[in-house]
């Protein structure tokens, strides 16, 4: 575990805390049940709901156990996607063995960490990186690029807490955090040596962060055993110097508990948890501007043609289905989709509507959208961003599809003015927006629908309420349901 220059000694600082004090990991440490009796009945609970995947990122072999087995192991039982990758293999873990080369170890410690992740949720997958152990800060860039592709929306991305006191767990992290960020997924950061170093009866683990998830009995006794699987760690190489155990039985204390904890809302990652209070009308981000189109185009340069997975993904091509369901009439003559993004939901919009004119504010994504929409004669994608550049004339369906929140409040209000506007009198408005915070969006979801709940010319006709999203179909003041206006109610 400790495996960044001398053994004895970790540097740290990460997550906007002050640095950590260098500790030795042969140090008696804080006590397992010092910090029982310091957070025993002051941490909310932290659970899956809404979540589609889980990505557990370990700098090292052994961390994804100790900081997040029993998450694993649940995630496992909820019939979750679970990505561990690990970052390194731990090959210094020991760099004074003579007895055991740095690759001898590195072979070992992954057969260690595929048996204890196999002990936690034998479907998971499992991506071995083969990074430099210790140095993982001067490879960011690659850390970050191997992982983002596995991130979505409704993905938890799991990994070493930025504050931990360990460079490469800070690093780790900090990967973490960005592509968590990048992505619009939740973040949660486990401790492993900051139990050790630190006082409970301080800041060192920012209180107001912390999250608990209390492990069921066969969630503790799979985490044991894949504890147990990692004894190159706990248990010596042999018996000659600089082969003995690293970790001891005091600091293996703070893992044998059937309780597992995470830091959440950190600077960088995504804020959302919901054992918090995150207020009902703002996300994360300045709440006084709308995203710039520096900011998308930033997006799309970071994380490709289709950052969002609108294409591949099967909650968004669930979500479409659902959206495209709710329309209360088989066809429509002009329909107009703000953020349109690479025109997925255009193209099927397309095979309703007689004209449809879509917009989005990225270069790239208006590219990508005026290709896939190439063979769709009567289908025009411009360049734009709503409110300002709301385009003349009347729609008989507007589509407000994850757009809204990218809104400031008064260019929210613009917006929905904009749109019941240009409706015609029997025309449709649907609007479907993600629920979670998004720590750069000015704007929740649900703030997004409760501004259209308020605009007096608009009737809601269909509601669709997950955890995940929110549908929602408008009329006009004469709105009927399906029912009544196909004549089947008389």
């Amino acid at each position: 575990m400790v495996t960044a220059g001398p053994p004895d000694a970790v540097p740290g600082g990460a997550d906007g805390q002050r640095p950590p004090p260098r500790f030795d990991h042969r140090d008696p440490g804080t006590p397992a049940d010092s910090w029982d009796r310091a957070l025993h009945g002051g941490v909310a609970d932290l659970d899956l709901a809404g979540v589609g995947s889980v990505l557990v990122l370990a700098a090292h072999p052994d961390d994804e156990t100790l900081g997040a087995g029993g998450l694993i192991a649940r995630a496992r039982t909820a019939d979750l996607p679970v990505t561990v990758v690990v970052a390194t293999a731990g090959e210094h873990s020991h760099p004074r063995s003579t007895t055991v080369t740095p690759r001898d170890l590195a072979a070992r410690r992954r057969g260690e960490v595929r048996a204890a992740v196999d002990d936690l949720a034998p479907t998971a997958a499992v991506q071995l990186l083969g990074l430099p152990d210790g140095e993982l800060a001067a490879h960011l860039d690659r850390l970050v690029a191997a992982v983002r592709p596995l991130v979505h929306r409704d993905t938890v991305v799991v990994a070493p807490w930025r504050g931990d006191g360990h460079p490469d767990h800070a690093a780790a992290g900090e990967a973490a955090a960005r592509v968590a960020r990048a992505g619009g997924a939740r973040l949660w950061e486990y401790p492993v040596w900051a139990w050790h170093w630190a006082d409970p009866d301080s800041e060192d683990i920012p209180r107001d962060r912390l999250r608990r998830v209390a492990l069921d009995p066969a969630e503790h006794r799979a985490k044991l055993r894949a504890v147990d699987r990692h004894a190159s760690q706990h248990r010596p190489l042999s018996g000659s110097p600089g082969d003995e155990a690293l970790l001891g039985s005091t600091f293996l204390e703070h893992f044998s508990r059937p309780v597992e904890f995470f830091l959440t809302g950190g600077e960088g990652g995504d804020a959302s948890d919901h054992g918090a209070d995150h207020g009902a009308d703002h996300g994360a981000g300045p709440p006084d501007r709308s995203l710039p189109a520096a900011f998308f185009d930033d997006f799309y340069r970071a994380n490709g043609d289709d950052p969002w997975g609108f294409a591949d993904r099967w909650y968004e091509r669930r979500k479409r289905a659902a959206t495209l369901a709710a329309l209360p009439r088989p066809r429509y003559r002009s329909a107009f989709e703000p953020g349109c993004s690479i025109g997925v939901l255009t193209a099927e919009l397309a095979d309703r509507c007689d004209q449809v004119l879509a917009m989005d504010l990225a270069v790239a994504a208006v590219g990508s959208a005026r290709r896939r929409l190439a063979g769709h004669p009567r289908v025009r994608v411009v360049q734009g961003a709503v409110p300002d550049d709301w385009p003349d004339g009347r729609f008989d369906l507007v589509v407000l599809s994850e757009v809204g929140y990218y809104c400031s409040p008064s260019d929210l209000d613009r917006l929905v003015d904009a749109a019941a506007g240009a409706l015609t009198p029997d025309g449709t408005l649907v609007a479907c927006h993600w629920r979670h915070p998004v720590a750069e969006y000015p704007l929740t979801g649900d703030a997004v629908h409760d501004a259209l709940h308020r605009h007096p010319l608009l009737q809601r006709t269909v509601e669709h309420r997950e955890d995940d999203f929110l549908l929602e179909v408008f009329g006009t003041g004469r709105a009927r349901s399906v029912a009544a206006e196909t004549g089947l109610l008389g």
